[in-house]
């Protein structure tokens, strides 16, 4: 009889551990979502990334404005390593080697990049702003055209937008690359040169053009309009895209958040990014009216752009073989 009455006993404590199982199954079923978004959270709190900025663009506008530190610390626990760069090119050779997690660059760095097995991918851009790229040539110089430069010494960062722009206006005015004298230099450096006289025209981008044209008097020779683009890309290590697209999408939507507000007030955001970039209110708000605003997605026309340029470097053997921009677009 006990015999009998113990199989009971055990077949109803298995019943009600098979019930219970089951609506622990079924919470966990009609939960599903949130649990997923739960860990995808729990997965993205309490680290650092590292963004990698230049003086100038919206990236470096967001770290003035500390809105998106704020964001991610509060939602996620995350904390913001800022690290400032002279330019594109060195910046993604700090993202190629992993030292950097995001950044932002112009058209022609990862072009550059990318040729050079960089693991990098597009996450956005700006709309095209070609007034904030020139060529400058001295006060008084007696260079008056695009045409005058052959034969001159010219210096530029290398593998950056300005790049594209002198071989593109060089192309316009029907004189052969090869036929100028092309330096290389950071901005410090060639601003350094510039003044010293020791070049005759130097081609460079927002904020440092519109530096030199207030402090220096130089001459616009010629700017990107109707020869270039100029877009800035918001850009990042594929396993870092791969890993956290919850984080990538806060970035942009603060980017496109200061970006509305700074189309609206150029003098006061040239107040704030004055301090921080060391260059005056008046350069600055030069430099803030010319560019364009707003964080747009990767589309095939961009990529058909970004092609455009990668073709036109090879040609001039510039980068050392044919690569294709869509291997740098997130899938």
């Amino acid at each position: 009889m006990r015999k009998w009455s113990n199989y009971f006993v055990n077949r109803k404590a298995a019943v009600v551990l098979l019930l219970a199982l089951s609506v622990v199954l079924s919470a966990c079923g009609n939960s599903g979502g949130k649990s997923a978004e739960a860990a995808a959270g729990k997965e993205t709190r309490d680290i650092t990334i590292k963004i990698g900025f230049q003086k100038y663009g919206t990236i470096n506008i967001l770290k003035a404005d500390g809105a998106l530190d704020k964001r991610l610390a509060e939602e996620r626990n995350i904390k913001i390593e800022w690290i400032e760069f002279p330019g594109g090119p060195q910046l993604l050779e700090a993202l190629n080697v992993g030292s950097l997690d995001i950044g932002h660059t112009g058209e022609a760095p990862p072009i550059f990049a990318q040729a050079a097995g960089a693991p990098l991918v597009y996450l956005a851009h700006e709309p095209a702003s070609p007034e904030s790229e020139g060529i400058i040539v001295p006060k008084n110089s007696p260079i008056k055209s695009v045409a005058d430069l052959k034969g001159k010494t010219v210096v530029l960062n290398k593998g950056s937008n300005v790049h594209y722009l002198l071989v593109k206006q060089l192309e316009k005015a029907g004189v052969d690359y090869k036929d100028v004298n092309v330096k290389f230099l950071p901005p410090a450096d060639a601003r350094a040169a510039f003044e010293k006289g020791s070049v005759d025209a130097w081609v460079i981008w927002d904020p440092f053009l519109a530096a030199a044209q207030t402090a220096t008097g130089g001459t616009l020779l010629a700017n990107g309009t109707g020869v270039v683009s100029n877009h800035e890309f918001y850009l990042a290590t594929r396993s870092f895209a791969e890993k956290y697209p919850d984080i990538v999408q806060i970035l942009l939507e603060e980017a496109n958040k200061i970006d509305v507000w700074s189309k609206d007030h150029p003098k006061e955001l040239a107040e704030k990014l004055s301090p921080q970039l060391g260059i005056d209110v008046e350069s600055l708000q030069l430099a803030a009216g010319r560019r364009s605003y707003g964080v747009q997605k990767i589309d095939e026309d961009l990529i058909k752009g970004q092609q455009a340029i990668a073709d036109t470097f090879h040609s001039l053997e510039l980068i050392p073989k044919v690569i294709d921009i869509n291997d740098a677009i997130l899938k």
